[in-house]
């Protein structure tokens, strides 16, 4: 994959940054890294650099240049193409869009917006890592079941029923994060309230607990993270009697497989100032390479009127 995955990088319209750390994080690996390409001719996927804040007309009207100026995107209705945007574009009638939303594939920052992802051909990245990780978690007694850092909003009902148990711990402006995360067995995520931190936990052998309503269908690598293996996945209706009932029936053998796959995972997560070898950026590559293979549809010749 390393010598022969090539992208082709389109010319943005205009100079701009992406504003999230990840996508700027990707966007400044791919322009370093081997996998550019100059010729487009030998690239296997082409990238379409636009600002996250860009209007639907402008987007739609940058695809339209890319049909008529370029021969790629024609030839596979843009299914070789990708992008980056963080919260993910949404559906639209104009026909630009709307094939860049179904064929092209969608980088965006987990959670998306319910409703923006594509799971046979998009692909998520979580939200800044930070920049150093312990190599190997402590070993030690848990103090609590759970911690939760808490936003403040979500879930309100529930959190409060997690703060009258004295098996959990919550709080919205921890004074000392790192030892919460370190002195818990799980660390309990609300899917809609805030999961940059999930790093930083599954590093220090915190299994996360996702509290969600519905199945997740936008896990950051999936393609590569077995994340069945490493979470614990449970609706909100089952409050926190029933949060407690399900973490405490995770057997030793199995929290200590799921600690360790939570350690080992957590470097493939890692973003690094320059790209090493299956950290974030690689990951995300190879999971761009898995998409290489996209149907190209024939170009259908006019007829013949004088036969």
């Amino acid at each position: 994959m390393l010598s022969t995955f090539k992208i082709f990088t389109y010319a943005p319209q205009k100079p701009f940054n992406y504003t999230a750390t990840p996508s700027s994080s990707f966007h400044a690996a791919l322009l370093h890294s081997p996998f550019l390409t100059a010729d487009a001719d030998e690239a296997h996927l082409f990238f379409i650099p636009f600002p996250p804040d860009i209007s639907t007309r402008s987007l739609a009207r940058l695809v339209r240049e890319l049909r008529w100026n370029f021969p790629f995107w024609n030839r596979t209705l843009g299914a070789d193409h990708f992008f980056v945007h963080p919260s993910g574009i949404d559906f639209s009638a104009d026909r630009n869009i709307l094939e860049l939303k179904k064929n092209s594939v969608q980088i965006s920052i987990f959670p998306t917006v319910s409703g923006r992802f594509i799971p046979h051909k998009d692909v998520t990245f979580l939200p800044h890592a930070p920049p150093s990780l312990p190599h190997a978690p402590r070993n030690g007694t848990a103090e609590f079941l759970g911690y939760l850092k808490w936003d403040g909003k979500t879930e309100k009902e529930l959190v409060e029923d997690l703060k009258s148990d004295g098996e959990f711990v919550i709080e919205s402006q921890p004074s000392d994060h790192l030892g919460r995360v370190k002195s818990s067995k799980f660390c309990v995520f609300l899917y809609n309230g805030g999961v940059s931190w999930l790093p930083e936990a599954m590093a220090h052998g915190c299994v996360p607990a996702v509290i969600v309503d519905r199945p997740i269908q936008d896990l950051p690598l999936m393609d590569v993270l077995r994340w069945g293996e490493m979470t614990v996945l449970v609706g909100p209706t089952a409050g926190a009697s029933g949060l407690k009932r399900l973490l405490r029936g995770v057997t030793e053998e199995d929290y200590g497989r799921m600690r360790r796959s939570c350690v080992s995972a957590a470097h493939h997560l890692r973003w690094n100032a320059e790209a090493q070898p299956y950290d974030a950026f690689h990951v995300l590559i190879y999971q761009l390479w898995l998409r290489r293979h996209t149907v190209r549809y024939a170009r259908r010749e006019p007829p013949n009127l004088e036969s």
